[in-house]
């Protein structure tokens, strides 16, 4: 149940907060007041679309609250998310909007924590249920129709359709892949013939190691100074090791003869030792360098057929590299794909028979599954025509019939059905496509029968309706404000109307109407407009509480729009006489209600709750910089 709303710089609200109860609440006030920007921010906070002039002219940040009572089912969703609960087992859905230079960015939260768009609709379809005048347009569009028959049907339908997804995308890429290869086979002996030969050319060339040019370079560069290298490696043994020139002596021979200077010199102070050890680690180290550039040399050959061979390699590989490379490790690359798609092209893959087989039998499932599908449709809609039929008769609509037709289509993600609703209003009339032939009373009774059903299984707390009295009067309107009123004893509900009748059985009754301001000296102006420029005035929606008396005159307003002048006193008063009566009525249906209840053991709405509280401030000269201690 929505508990309460916070609005700050939203459209033409500077800053609003609305405190809500239970049962029927009504917004009223002229055309174009701004009672559906209320119902509009209730949507925005809990993730719904915003248009590209949500912050209000001047400011840089709008901010949406909206508080809930979480029942069990959220609260466990909630604990599943890790976001915790106020202490009061509140729920606190915000939506800031802040202007950028490339347009807006929006930031949803709950409690104070981050979500995102998935998980914002998740707690919305929780929690309140919108129902907007747009809606009879989309009536008559076969896939919402379906989709409302598919969520009477509850979670087994849902399930199924699941199912029936998850089969036609698995016989999407069957199909897919069979005509891959269809239209593969009339190329494929041409890519055949390409395969094959250039497969033989990269296997001729033996190709096995990525880096093998590379050591074949170095080989070469190797041979191709075998002599020279031998002969430096005999320089550096001499220096190293062994000199055999004339008064020359090698490393090894200095740091012999320092070795046996350092180890007499130990033996009179011990403070040399470190330079004994370093010494003798040198002379090993020198030794064992000698050892090894000599048998470095000795092992190098002038082998000119070897060399021979590399460079016929190196040759080799480079032709291979310009062709198929740039470098040898794509040209390997290449090989493993080539044998890859020769082997599909010559069998070594499924077959086109095995293709259609997989193909064919995945047709069969995604059949079966839609069969399945339409089989629950057809239970459910005959469940769905009853109730509607009955939630439908008591809104002057007693001879009406409904019909959810259910006609095969080609198989798609949702099946193999086309719904249709069939709707016939006047007895001898045929059912026909309900766009086609009820007028926007009927349509708009049919949208709250509608949802009525869906109240019935459904878990949200909140009903909000814009304006779902728009085309009626007379008897219709009465007979939707005692459903309005109905529903409102098992859910909270809020409504936008411009209907007395409806207004007249509301339990909370909220007055919305524009107002122009003076941001300089917050002063509201009337007809009488102050010496204010009127570039400077700025208009601001407001919403107030109306009590007994106020509603009286409001509901009087509503029934003939004459209530303050005083050039006809008789209408005046038969308007408030109208209003008088349809009051007096909403109490007596209510009180019948109310002892229905007890009477049944069940609990009821009275209509003894209170109006809450309506806060609201003048537009600023600076936007202050809200922050709501449930944000923190």
């Amino acid at each position: 149940m929505l508990l309460s709303l916070r609005i700050e710089n939203f459209a033409l609200i500077d800053y609003l907060e609305l405190d809500f109860g239970s049962g029927l609440h009504v917004l009223t006030g002229e055309t174009g007041a701004g009672k559906s920007i209320i119902l509009d921010a209730i949507d925005a906070a809990l993730g719904g679309k915003i248009s590209g002039r949500s912050i209000r002219t001047g400011e840089e940040r709008a901010l949406i609250e909206a508080t809930f009572q979480a029942e069990a089912p959220l609260r466990e969703w909630f604990a599943s998310e890790e976001i915790d609960l106020i202490d009061d087992g509140t729920a606190v859905c915000s939506r800031e909007i802040v202007a950028n230079q490339s347009g807006q960015r929006t930031r949803s939260r709950i409690n104070g924590v981050l979500v995102n768009k998935q998980q914002m609709e998740t707690v919305r379809d929780r929690l309140v249920e919108i129902t907007a005048q747009g809606q009879t347009v989309q009536l008559g569009q076969p896939s919402l129709q379906r989709d409302w028959l598919d969520s009477f049907g509850g979670a087994a339908l849902l399930k199924q359709r699941d199912r029936v997804s998850q089969a036609f995308v698995t016989y999407q890429h069957a199909a897919q892949a069979l005509e891959k290869r269809r239209q593969s086979e009339q190329q494929r002996l041409q890519q055949l013939d390409l395969f094959q030969y250039q497969l033989q050319d990269l296997n001729g060339a033996n190709l096995t190691e990525p880096d093998e040019l590379d050591q074949l370079e170095q080989e070469r560069k190797r041979l191709g100074h075998s002599v020279e290298l031998q002969q430096q490696s005999f320089q550096v043994y001499q220096a190293l090791y062994e000199n055999e020139n004339e008064g020359g002596e090698a490393c090894a021979d200095l740091l012999g003869n320092a070795e046996s200077v350092l180890t007499s010199m130990v033996q009179f102070d011990d403070q040399v030792q470190p330079i004994l050890e370093m010494v003798m680690s040198a002379l090993a180290q020198i030794e064992e360098a000698g050892q090894q550039i000599n048998a470095y040399g000795g092992g190098l050959e002038t082998d000119p057929q070897r060399f021979q061979e590399v460079e016929e390699r190196i040759i080799e590989l480079k032709q291979i590299c310009r062709k198929y490379g740039p470098t040898l490790a794509d040209a390997i690359a290449l090989q493993h794909s080539l044998q890859a798609e020769l082997d599909d092209l010559t069998g070594a893959g499924q077959s086109l028979e095995a293709l259609e087989q997989t193909a064919t039998q995945r047709q069969t499932d995604l059949l079966h599954a839609c069969e399945t599908l339409t089989q629950l449709r057809q239970a459910t809609a005959q469940d769905l025509e009853s109730r509607l039929v009955a939630e439908l008769k008591p809104l002057a609509m007693e001879k009406v019939q409904f019909k959810v037709g259910i006609t095969p289509v080609a198989p798609t993600a949702a099946g193999h059905d086309r719904i249709t609703y069939l709707f016939s209003p006047n007895p001898g009339e045929p059912l026909q496509p309900l766009t086609e032939i009820a007028s926007g009373g009927e349509m708009s009774r049919f949208l709250l029968a509608l949802q009525a059903c869906f109240s019935q299984v459904d878990s949200a707390g909140t009903l909000v309706f814009d304006e779902i009295d728009v085309g009626v009067s007379g008897r219709v309107a009465q007979a939707i404000a005692e459903k309005l009123h109905q529903l409102s004893r098992h859910h909270q509900v809020l409504c936008v109307t411009h209907q007395p009748i409806v207004a007249a059985m509301a339990d909370h009754h909220f007055h919305v109407d524009k107002h122009v301001i003076d941001p300089g000296n917050g002063k509201m102006n009337g007809n009488s407009a102050t010496a204010a420029r009127e570039a400077d005035l700025r208009t601001v929606v407001r919403v107030s509480p109306l009590d007994s008396d106020q509603r009286r005159q409001e509901l009087a307003q509503l029934a003939s729009g004459q209530v303050g002048s005083t050039e006809n006193a008789t209408t005046e008063a038969a308007a408030y006489a109208f209003a008088e009566s349809l009051l007096a009525q909403a109490a007596s249906l209510r009180q019948t209600d109310s002892a229905d209840g007890r009477a049944n053991g069940s609990p009821t709405e009275g209509n003894g709750s209170t109006t809450k509280t309506v806060k609201t401030r003048e537009a600023k000269p600076k936007a202050r910089k809200a922050k709501s201690a449930k944000q923190a």
